[in-house]
């Protein structure tokens, strides 16, 4: 990667603002745009960003992907020889009770930038795509090349079809463009409402926490340092198109999850039992062959570390609040 500006969007995010760090310490320019939407409190993003906010190599447009001549904007000042495209509406539970609003952002979004992409010349694009496109296929571990024709939530379905859409972009006007399917990425900064900042949360200010089902789901969980080697890797490489998994390579079921959890903050869960929701799956599972030939990846962080890891973050940063 050279050192022209690198354009990240929802870039104000969990995994974004990270990401952003990370180029920033490395001396690239990032511009990132994140409209701070209500998904969940704005003023998280808002502290996620503000560290980056002392550096002259880093750009904040507030703004909503889903405005088209806003984004040409934004292509046409800067010319972003890379794009890492990790905004979207995200979440498989509230999804399905609102899947216009996903097929407009995740849809109508992510067309926005492929456009903008091909009227400008960015001839790169990392796509940031999930593991629950794989569906409630029974055949484990998940690999690319299984045939994906059975998305149980509008999320999921919204990122199988991005992935589509990347890939007649890159065969229509050459665009290197490579999806990186992410499995259930945790740690510092992670969001409010996903399973183990949830918990956390919970279960150190003695609250209930919900468990869906009967606890035998798993989930193959990936410490955002991996997740971070893998995405710099494929920004690195730009290959013309692939889809790559990027997980933990192994799988943690969820009362092991709350287990792990208890012992890290040092007090028992208040469990109270719902039904399987509707649109989840009961596994995920990364087989990450295809990234370690073509990325060298290799996750280093299992589960038992990385939970220790988040609790003490949110302890030293968010422990005193409810």
């Amino acid at each position: 990667m050279n050192h022209d500006p690198i354009l990240i969007t929802g870039g104000a995010g969990f995994i974004g603002s990270h990401l952003t760090g990370r180029l920033l310490m490395s001396g690239h320019e990032v511009v990132v745009i994140d409209d701070f939407n209500d998904y969940y409190d704005p003023r998280i993003k808002r502290t996620n960003v503000k560290e980056h906010s002392a550096s002259r190599k880093f750009t904040l447009v507030e703004e909503d992907i889903c405005n088209a001549e806003a984004v040409d904007r934004l292509f046409e000042t800067y010319r972003f020889p890379m794009v890492v495209h990790l905004a979207a509406r995200a979440g498989v539970r509230p999804s399905l009770e609102d899947p216009l609003l996903y097929e407009r952002v995740n849809g109508i979004g992510t067309l926005n930038i492929l456009e903008s992409c091909r009227k400008y010349g960015c001839s790169n694009l990392i796509f940031g795509s999930s593991s629950s496109v794989y569906g409630t296929q029974s055949k484990v571990p998940f690999a690319e090349d299984d045939p994906i024709t059975c998305p149980i939530s509008p999320y999921a379905t919204t990122k199988r079809a991005n992935e589509l859409m990347c890939y007649s972009y890159h065969h229509l006007f050459d665009i290197n463009i490579t999806c990186l399917r992410f499995f259930t990425v945790y740690g510092p900064r992670q969001r409010p409402e996903m399973a183990i900042h949830k918990f956390t949360r919970l279960i150190h200010s003695g609250q209930e926490i919900p468990v869906f089902g009967d606890g035998n789901a798993q989930r193959d969980y990936t410490y955002i340092d991996d997740i971070l080697q893998g995405i710099l890797a494929s920004m690195s490489r730009c290959y013309p198109f692939e889809i790559i998994n990027l997980g933990g390579h192994r799988t943690t079921s969820l009362a092991t999850l709350i287990e792990l959890i208890e012992k890290a903050v040092g007090k028992k869960a208040r469990i109270k039992s719902f039904p399987d929701q509707p649109g989840d799956v009961p596994i995920t599972y990364a087989d990450i062959s295809r990234a370690q030939k073509l990325l060298d990846y290799e996750p280093m962080t299992p589960i038992t570390d990385g939970i220790g890891k988040f609790v003490d973050w949110y302890i030293s940063t968010q422990g005193g609040k409810a």
